[in-house]
């Protein structure tokens, strides 16, 4: 395998190493002829990308081979190919986590604990499934929201939903070791209360909300720049957050399920948010997964506090697949 020339021989074969993470990456294959080609995460290819990769394999019996986890129904994947299988020159084969003989009992055990709703039903199951009505379905108030919190918490963390004439959103965040509380939460609505606020007026209440707390880190969305360098001018410990949505959706989605997030009542609007907090569908009909952008500040910053912080639930990188490949 020669790296710098992104290329490898096998039974002497040629084989190209080509990524397939933007748009971009489908002019690396223009013009040349394959007689084979194999790919992971195939949803996760831009389409020009995929449609490129088709149209050569042009050497008589060439077969493409591809893996993928399950997106939403309306994915062009499962909209354009699998679902007109027998229209195409196309075979697919379903398979769940249970038919993989080669996986640990204990690791399958882990996977499918650490997956819950629409996850477990793609990663686990093989479904390919619409993410619909509300986000977090496994929140229950009566399980999620308490009156008391236990009195040794640490490792305090402030999530930070930034804005201007969007409310700003703080919240608390602390553990027991095992479990997260949300402990307080700060909420300005600029539209609300007829009045916006500085930087610097933010920072002030800041500093008077953690009334002589010191959290481990503050963490912001990064594209709040200059309320992060106010932050740092005040010698508070922030850092730009992990703002990926679905892999934080899905390590709050984690928490909730296994009763290790718990919300202190007193913080309202919060609690408010998790019935409002829903799937867009009309992003849904273009194949995507995205919660709509409304009810989503205090979710914004409870996520940027823990995935940011426990960061342990990603989604699949897509980046390299190899390509049998004969120059004409």
């Amino acid at each position: 395998y020669n790296r710098g020339m992104g290329e490898a021989y096998i039974m002497g074969r040629r084989i190209y190493i080509a990524g397939a993470n933007d748009n971009r990456a489908e002019g690396k294959i223009r013009g040349i002829t394959l007689a084979g080609a194999y790919g992971d995460e195939v949803s996760l290819w831009p389409e020009n990308f995929w449609t490129m990769l088709l149209s050569r394999l042009s050497v008589r019996g060439a077969k493409g081979f591809f893996t993928t986890n399950p997106d939403g129904p309306y994915h062009w994947l499962k909209a354009n190919y699998l679902d007109r299988e027998k229209e195409l020159n196309l075979r697919s084969w379903h398979f769940t986590l249970d038919d993989n003989p080669h996986l640990d009992p204990d690791y399958v055990s882990d996977l499918k604990r650490e997956y819950v709703g629409l996850w477990y039903q793609r990663y686990i199951e093989g479904l390919w499934v619409m993410a619909e009505g509300v986000v977090f379905d496994m929140f229950d108030e009566q399980r999620h929201a308490v009156d008391i919190l236990p009195s040794h918490l640490g490792q305090w963390v402030v999530g930070v939903d930034y804005g201007t004439t969007n409310p700003c959103v703080f919240l608390l965040l602390g553990t027991d070791g095992r479990r997260w509380y949300q402990t307080k939460e700060y909420y300005w609505d600029a539209v609300e209360r007829g009045r916006q606020k500085t930087d610097a007026q933010y920072a002030d209440d800041m500093i008077a909300w953690l009334d002589g707390l010191r959290p481990r880190s503050i963490y912001v969305d990064p594209s709040a720049t200059s309320f992060i360098a106010e932050l740092r001018r005040r010698g508070l410990p922030v850092a730009g957050a992990d703002n990926a949505v679905l892999p934080g959706i899905q390590t709050v989605s984690k928490l909730l399920a296994d009763d290790r997030l718990f919300i202190h009542r007193s913080c309202t609007h919060s609690l408010q948010e998790f019935g409002a907090y829903t799937w867009d569908a009309k992003a849904q009909q273009r194949g995507e997964d995205k919660p709509l952008e409304q009810h989503d500040h205090a979710h914004d910053a409870r996520r940027y506090a823990l995935h940011t912080t426990l960061g342990r639930y990603r989604a699949p990188e897509t980046g390299t697949i190899a390509l049998g490949s004969a120059w004409r």
